[in-house]
């Protein structure tokens, strides 16, 4: 499409960097904290790459100082972390573990001390144990209540210095592989109407946040973060445009209308009827809803593929396709829900090593339909490459892969501002390199190398990888220089 128009990235925007608590703190059985869900999880043989766990991780417990200073190095403007909410109420609920309180007011005050932003996710997938064993987490409605007094908790003592919150980070994500693959805690598989009630959950606590911040007296920035994978019809034959809409329904609308309409899609749900597998919603869960929708302050993205959508026949491919996790290119498969659609390959992109489309258009797509659809600010919560990093005999990590992934990124985003798309943040993920999950530490992430592999030990000393330089070009020259 011809260019509308260029602009530059505002002046007051906030480049940063993403983490999550469990894929860099480590220190698991210190300061008082509890036993997580990932805790137990990764000790369940076979679930992760290699058995690898977060116990130790990148060690940022007890680097923070030393990452934060790295931070500032960079010249972020903003971090985004993730808070543990077993480091808080190691059980879940009960007394405050004052140990966990005064690590993250470190870290706060530590990235305020060189004028870094803290942008702090509430839950980042790490749940309390002791909730599970009590009720299944997730899937008993108890688990709203307990998250806001959890979220309550942190508005009381971070508050005052904290001015970006982001109540759930990739709720379509945890919540999938969790309740329909069994990729993720608590493993189960095919529970389609649990995963539909655990996700009404998952709503009514981030309605409920978003409008106990309010009542605090809250005058920061709230919202969620979505995965989004923005699709693409396979071609004009109107089968696949309707797989594309059905597609959009069930996999970007249905988180992303609750977050900013307060509803449901209309199709999407008597989908879900017609198969018996609606959330069922107490009285007066709608009028919450709506009333969290009207006080949000973005939509928050975390971008890094999009998606091609195609008919599939009642025979078809399913949901439960082989997932990558391994970085062994192609041995990804294809997947779908019958009758519905599937998703096959992008003949048209490259791809990562972990059978990820590589497309910086998709950011610009999501900018540009979040803008029409919701007319909601975005914040760019996560973006970036996973890939095999090789540190050199000289310690110098020479990733150009990552520089021109990010750098076409940025090129999409700044097109999409251009265009009028009211954006706040863009933050790289990850600061340093990290657990993936299920992928183990071979898939790197991160602007800055941590010398450790999938069996515990290694220095864990930082390097900076070239994207380190390049990243803090640009934020010296505000993307000018992209």
């Amino acid at each position: 499409m011809e260019q509308m128009c260029r602009a530059d990235f505002p002046k007051d925007f906030l480049w940063g960097s993403a983490s999550a608590a469990y894929q860099i703190e480590g220190g698991w059985k210190e300061g008082g904290k509890g036993m997580t869900n990932w805790d137990a999880f990764v000790r369940i043989p076979g679930k992760t790459y290699k058995g690898t766990t977060g116990d130790v991780a990148a060690d940022h417990y007890h680097r923070y100082k030393e990452d934060i200073a790295l931070m500032a190095e960079l010249g972020l403007k903003t971090y985004r972390f993730s808070i543990c909410w077993a480091r808080i109420f190691p059980k879940g609920v009960g007394e405050v573990n004052k140990e966990g309180i005064a690590f993250y007011q470190n870290v706060i005050d530590e990235c305020l001390k060189y004028g870094i932003e803290p942008m702090v996710t509430i839950f980042h997938w790490d749940l309390p144990q002791a909730l599970v064993d009590a009720y299944q987490g997730w899937e008993s409605p108890k688990i709203v209540d307990d998250f806001v007094r959890y979220a309550k908790t942190l508005f009381t003592y971070f508050g005052d210095k904290v001015k970006y919150w982001i109540t759930l980070n990739e709720q379509n994500i945890f919540t999938t592989l969790g309740w329909l693959t069994a990729q993720h805690p608590p493993g189960k598989f095919d529970a389609w109407k649990t995963f539909y009630q655990v996700n009404h959950h998952a709503f009514m606590a981030h309605a409920k946040t978003v409008l106990a911040y309010r009542q605090m007296g809250g005058t920061g920035m709230i919202g969620a973060s979505f995965a989004y994978t923005p699709s693409y019809s396979m071609d004009c034959r109107p089968e696949n445009a309707m797989a594309k809409a059905n597609y959009d329904d069930l996999q970007n609308y249905w988180w992303m209308d609750v977050y900013a309409y307060g509803r449901y899609p209309v199709a999407a749900m008597n989908y879900l009827k017609q198969k018996g597998i609606e959330p069922k919603m107490a009285e007066g869960d709608e009028e919450i809803l709506k009333k969290a929708a009207a006080q949000i302050s973005f939509m928050g993205v975390n971008y890094y593929k999009s998606c091609v959508c195609a008919y599939n026949p009642p025979d078809g491919v399913t949901f439960h396709g082989r997932i990558n996790t391994t970085g062994e290119k192609g041995s990804g498969q294809e997947v779908g829900i019958p009758g519905i659609y599937r998703n096959p390959a992008n003949p048209y992109l490259l791809t990562t090593d972990w059978d990820w489309s590589i497309d910086p258009s998709g950011l610009w797509f999501c900018c540009r339909e979040i803008t029409s659809r919701y007319a909601l600010p975005i914040i760019i919560s996560e973006n970036g490459l996973g890939a095999f990093d090789v540190k050199t005999e000289d310690d110098q990590i020479h990733d150009e892969y990552r520089i021109e992934y990010l750098k076409e990124h940025l090129k999409a985003l700044r097109e999409a501002i251009g265009e009028g798309c009211k954006v706040i943040a863009y933050c790289t993920w990850s600061f340093t390199d990290l657990l993936s999950w299920l992928n183990g530490y071979q898939k790197r992430y991160g602007l800055v190398y941590v010398d450790r592999d999938e069996e515990e030990g290694g220095s864990l000393q930082r390097f900076k990888k070239d994207s380190f330089y390049w990243y803090k070009q640009v934020i010296e020259t505000n993307g000018t220089c992209l």
